[in-house]
């Protein structure tokens, strides 16, 4: 028994390939594709990383079964996996491709297949974590989250504002989650001073989180509204500080 890596139907961890194309090529090499749920299909729309590994092999007298378990990031942090079959047992001994929602049923489609009973199976005894799909700090929103961090960016006032290297970053926010940060209260020298911070957070293209600190303050000569925008959370509190002592 032997396990051919390198002629196994599987696309290398190092392939350029974007996550559409992965799932595009799976999809139009397996014969059973149509019946995947509408659903299934849908939620892989917003895929933003992709991650595949060999799971089983079996292989005797000339004949093979292997398994792949394709994952995919979704842009609402959770990941999607599908289950490829491929064998050469059909007539003429040529590669068949088969896609399966879940393991039970990949599981079921290769007891049907014509393998020697008395050959063993190559399982791995631990699935390969995906290296690719850290797990997301937020339940993030697909709301136009590119043209959020703009308009965010764009109302900050502060002249040590995140720059053009940050902002070219956001312009592939996939999503992104707004809540108001508690904690350090910052000093207040003026009755009815208002301060307020926010954090931001992007989930990018790449699977790679961002997080902008918004410190809104009227802490201003005529008191009107101001918006501030930090990289970090300590720069905005430090703000906060300076902003509160230097008003009489």
């Amino acid at each position: 028994m032997s396990v051919p890596y390198e002629t196994a139907a599987y696309e290398p961890r190092e392939s350029p390939e974007s996550p559409e194309e992965h799932l595009a090529r799976l999809l139009g090499r397996a014969l059973n594709s149509f019946e995947l749920p509408d659903e299934t299909i849908r939620r892989l729309d917003c895929a933003l990383a992709y991650d595949g590994s060999l799971h089983s092999a079996h292989h005797s007298a000339g004949l093979h079964r292997e398994t792949y378990r394709h994952t995919w990031l979704l842009a609402d942090g959770s990941a999607l996996t599908l289950w490829e079959l491929v064998h050469n047992t059909a007539p003429g001994n040529e590669a068949q491709h088969e896609v399966y929602v879940d393991e039970e049923e990949v599981r079921t489609a290769t007891t049907r297949l014509p393998l020697p009973p008395d050959a063993p199976d190559f399982e791995l005894p631990v699935l390969v974590q995906l290296s690719a799909v850290p797990e997301t700090r937020h339940a993030y929103s697909p709301d136009d989250s590119a043209d959020h961090a703009r308009r965010l960016l764009r109302r900050a006032e502060n002249g040590d504002r995140p720059g053009a290297e940050v902002a070219s970053r956001l312009a592939t926010a996939s999503g992104h989650q707004i809540t108001q940060a508690f904690g350090r209260p910052c000093r207040t020298g003026r009755a009815g001073l208002c301060f307020a911070l926010y954090e931001h957070a992007f989930l990018l293209s790449d699977g790679v989180e961002i997080s902008l600190w918004e410190v809104e303050h009227t802490a201003t000569p005529d008191g009107r509204h101001m918006c501030e925008v930090y990289a970090t959370e300590d720069a905005a509190r430090d703000a906060m500080e300076r902003r509160a002592s230097q008003v009489p």
